[in-house]
């Protein structure tokens, strides 16, 4: 059965491009031009991806990108966008997007992005991507990850983390201990090399710090290296 993707952008010329090259691909393909629309099929449709626009009418990318996520729908967005503010990408992905991208893009690009992000999260339902898992549970201080259902408690609390979220814990988790830099995150948890571009991963660290460091300013867990990147510590919770 093909992989269903939606495709959002008011801009009728780039839905074409997008939807041919995804329907030449082999995806199957539904199309919206606004974010209510958009909203409301990601919310009662099986979708594989969506492919989402940062401006569009009755409600923008990132809003819908945020009710999604409120809502518990975790279906893998690109986000795409005209604008190049280093703003906007960084809230896309606070939100919750997995990726984005700028326009004009190459039409082969958006297909190779949308395979490695429907590679990455197949692999990771198949707790296949992580191969140095030796047990499904582990446990670092007052953090337990359940790796098999893919859950965190935090002091026996239930802890709302992204996809994203969730697998650069468990990267860190499986490497307690080694400085690992924010390259080598980005090539392990987003499975391809992106740009460059490490603010990703200095986004995601942060906000994994406000759901498990009792001091953001002061992290007991997620230590960073000045200079190389970041490592994963058993705390010393008598301290």
């Amino acid at each position: 059965m093909s992989q269903r993707i939606l495709v959002v952008d008011d801009e009728e010329s780039i839905v074409t491009l997008i939807q041919f090259n995804l329907e030449q691909a082999g995806y199957d393909v539904t199309t919206a031009m606004d974010g209510v629309t958009a909203l409301n099929l990601a919310q009662t449709k099986g979708f594989d991806l969506i492919v989402l626009d940062l401006m569009i009418p009755e409600m923008d990318g990132l809003d819908v990108c945020k009710q999604l996520r409120l809502n518990k729908v975790m279906t893998p967005i690109l986000m795409l966008t005209a604008k190049d503010e280093e703003f906007d990408k960084v809230l896309g992905l606070e939100l919750g997007a997995d990726d984005y991208m700028t326009k004009p893009f190459s039409p082969r690009e958006v297909v190779a992005r949308i395979r490695a992000i429907l590679r990455r999260v197949g692999q990771a339902q198949q707790v296949d991507k992580e191969k140095e898992i030796t047990s499904s549970l582990l446990q670092i201080g007052e953090v337990i990850i359940h790796a098999d259902n893919y859950e965190v408690l935090y002091k026996n609390q239930a802890l709302d983390l992204t996809p994203k979220e969730f697998e650069l814990l468990l990267y860190l988790a499986n490497h307690k201990g080694r400085v690992l830099t924010r390259d080598q995150l980005l090539n392990a948890v987003w499975n391809y090399e992106f740009v460059g571009d490490t603010r990703i991963v200095d986004v995601h660290i942060s906000h994994l710090r406000e759901k498990i460091e009792p001091n953001t300013r002061k992290p007991i867990y997620i230590k960073t290296v000045r200079g190389l990147g970041y490592k994963l510590e058993e705390p010393n919770l008598d301290v």
